[in-house]
């Protein structure tokens, strides 16, 4: 029997947008995020909460969540996109703003309790673990994501040799452009603002266009019926099914790394994180262990 586990390719629709954007300080960012549909506003700075951002917000049927809520903590912002993801609500995007002043806060912090004992970037470790948790409940969650971030100078070497800034980059973790099909850089041009794609998936955002900062025109170019589409909540596994897992685990001896392995598939920290429908395929799986049935 082959070994080769490759599958035929499948035509998918694109589902709702996860998406970056970056740039400086009053480029448009927060405005064109308030244009999504039925917002779930996370706001880390306090920046929306002036008053013409917050009547725009209600006008839109949003709701808001600021610092004092928790909005700057992580293990609250990620509990925040669970429920999201597991409950029937009435939204459709939920916008972090920023994900640069959550990731760069967690360092801070780390930074000052670790003291002189920081060294080789030690104290970004508990921020690196926490926006690998945060991204997989993202791709999990069946809604419109807006990561808005602060932008910072990239450095490379000319012509001559010497280090000098050759763009913009997004100020937030480095990995994070890679698990996302789509970022775009805000740009004030004179009375003008637009969006620059520095990386996309999408055929509808050629790499390096340039388009008006307008939802109308994002739109447009996703898709608007993907974005405004109804989100399916995640039917989280019950806990017969966890209790029935681990049960199981106590007869059958699965290694460590398989077990991780089924974790990082199902987007998942614990059996508890995963579906049903997860939690059933293992249930099944163990029980043909069990049986020695193949």
């Amino acid at each position: 029997m082959s070994k080769l586990k490759a599958k035929s390719p499948e035509l998918t629709s694109p589902g709702h947008a996860k998406v970056m954007i970056f740039g400086a300080s009053g480029v448009g960012k927060t405005w064109l995020a308030l244009d999504f549909p039925n917002l779930y506003y996370i706001d880390c700075e306090g920046g929306a909460k002036l008053k013409h951002y917050q009547e725009k917000l209600a006008a839109g049927n949003g709701m808001y969540l600021g610092v004092e809520d928790g909005a700057l903590d992580f293990s609250f912002l990620i509990e925040q996109i669970q429920a999201l993801a597991t409950e029937k609500h009435g939204y459709k995007t939920v916008v972090i703003d920023s994900i640069t002043k959550v990731y760069q806060s967690c360092i801070a912090a780390e930074a000052e309790k670790l003291g002189d004992k920081d060294a080789f970037g030690a104290s970004k470790k508990p921020a690196v673990a926490n926006m690998r948790r945060l991204i997989n409940w993202i791709m999990r969650l069946d809604m419109n994501v807006i990561f808005l971030a602060h932008d910072m100078a990239e450095w490379g070497v000319d012509g001559k040799g010497t280090r000098t800034e050759i763009g913009r980059v997004a100020d937030c973790w480095d990995k994070l452009i890679y698990e996302l099909d789509l970022t775009l850089q805000a740009v004030k041009r004179g009375n003008s603002r637009v969006a620059v794609v520095t990386k996309s998936r999408l055929k509808g955002f050629p790499d390096r266009e340039q388009f008006p900062l307008e939802y109308k025109e994002f739109a447009s170019r996703y898709g608007k019926d993907f974005i405004e589409a109804e989100p399916a909540p995640i039917v989280l596994a019950t806990p017969e099914q966890v209790a029935e897992i681990e049960r199981l685990l106590g007869i059958v001896k699965v290694d460590e790394a398989t077990l991780e392995k089924w974790k990082k598939k199902a987007g998942a920290d614990s059996f508890s994180e995963f579906n049903t429908d997860q939690a059933e395929g293992i249930i099944t799986h163990l029980n043909k262990l069990v049986t020695g049935s193949k």
